[in-house]
């Protein structure tokens, strides 16, 4: 240490302490958020409350601003705070949506969104049964119980296992469903169970650390008074819950996952052909396209058959990745050409399409960027 930096001594320490101080705070604070949970959990009240983390934020920034401080560093930092209080949620309860427990059948438990659900459920204080190909013959006992059955499988065997479960199930069980696809699923739930039908979407994967603020789609099929419960449960979790028609929704889904995932296929065999191995790609990267590139590989990093699965779903779904792979073609003429101004009059007429969005992604995406490179570089 130089003799200059030996002055920096007191400050230093001085900074420390304050460190110390702040992860004090923060243990007291976590120690008072567990009681609120508690209380929460015996009142059955949601774990994640909008409005109320909205006020909290608002009212943070004030008092950052108070004392000479970032509004927006300081809601940062108190997001994260939050987050983190969330994520210890999921090892302890959780509310329950109906005064007595319900016995809920997990068909596909041994995935990975069966496993989570079937953990959440029963953090809930409901009864859960499991289901997969090894015990199928356990379903006989297990029928004349349950309240709830929910098919969790993979999307190409999930209207096969619809048909050969609903005909065990009493009339009055919900029939529900956790595929990315619903208008199909419902229809099939439909004919071949009389009772409760609704069909559901968690849009994340298995691997969240909790449901706090996770989305669930939520699709009615029959009789959505009885099966409410179900979705309230989803909220009580701290689900933001979106109650959809299910054509619009998977007209949306074939944008939202069929073309995403096939676009990110497109750039990673690109890449692979050409030998881009992507750590020497990620030396050069810019912060924004480090983020495309660690979405691109994020999917590589998961199950080939599942988003098969997926952009493969519906004959409905190939037409679309087929008429974009038609626009590629046109665009494509553009750089045979040398078409800079065609590409200039495209580029203009798609920033009209997208408006004021374009804006907020672009306030949003200098979020990310900030944050990411932050993290890493």
């Amino acid at each position: 240490m130089t003799k200059d930096e030996k002055k920096l001594g007191p400050q230093r320490e001085r900074i420390d302490e304050i460190d110390q101080q702040l992860l004090d705070l923060l243990s007291e604070r976590n120690r008072i958020v567990h009681e609120v949970i508690e209380k929460k959990i015996q009142n059955q009240l949601p774990i994640f409350v909008p409005k109320r983390e909205d006020e909290k934020t608002d009212k943070f920034r004030k008092m950052a601003a108070d004392r000479g401080l970032d509004p927006d560093w300081a809601e940062d930092f108190l997001r994260m705070i939050m987050a983190s209080s969330r994520a210890s949620q999921s090892s302890d309860e959780f509310p329950r949506a109906t005064e007595a427990p319900k016995h809920i059948l997990i068909v596909g438990a041994r995935g990975g969104m069966g496993r989570l659900y079937a953990r959440v459920f029963e953090q809930s204080g409901h009864i859960v049964h499991k289901i997969d190909k090894h015990n199928w013959y356990e379903l006989e006992e297990m029928a004349p119980k349950l309240d709830l059955a929910i098919v969790t499988v993979p999307i190409n065997v999930t209207e096969d296992v619809i048909r050969r479960l609903a005909p065990k199930l009493k009339k009055e069980t919900i029939l529900a469903d956790f595929t990315s696809n619903k208008t199909e699923p419902i229809k099939v739930m439909m004919e071949v169970h009389s009772g409760p039908v609704l069909g559901l979407h968690p849009m994340h994967g298995p691997d969240v650390n909790n449901l706090s603020k996770q989305l669930m789609v939520a699709c009615a099929g029959r009789d959505a008074e009885a099966s409410h419960w179900v979705v309230e449960q989803s909220r009580l979790w701290g689900m933001r819950v979106i109650e959809a028609d299910p054509q619009k929704h998977d007209h949306v889904m074939h944008l939202v996952q069929g073309l995403r995932h096939f676009v990110a296929l497109l750039h990673g065999s690109f890449m692979k052909t050409y030998d881009l191995n992507p750590r020497d790609i990620l030396d050069y990267s810019s912060p924004i396209y480090r983020g495309e590139l660690m979405m691109t590989g994020r999917i590589f990093a998961q199950s080939a058959e599942l988003y098969a699965d997926i952009v493969f779903s519906n004959e409905e779904r190939r037409q679309l990745l087929l008429k974009f792979i038609e626009h590629n073609d046109r665009l494509a003429k553009m750089v045979r050409e040398d078409d800079k101004k065609g590409f200039v009059k495209e580029f203009e007429a798609v920033t009209d399409f997208f408006g004021s969005f374009a804006n907020q992604a672009l306030e949003e995406s200098g979020y990310l960027i900030d944050r990411l490179t932050d993290r890493f570089a």
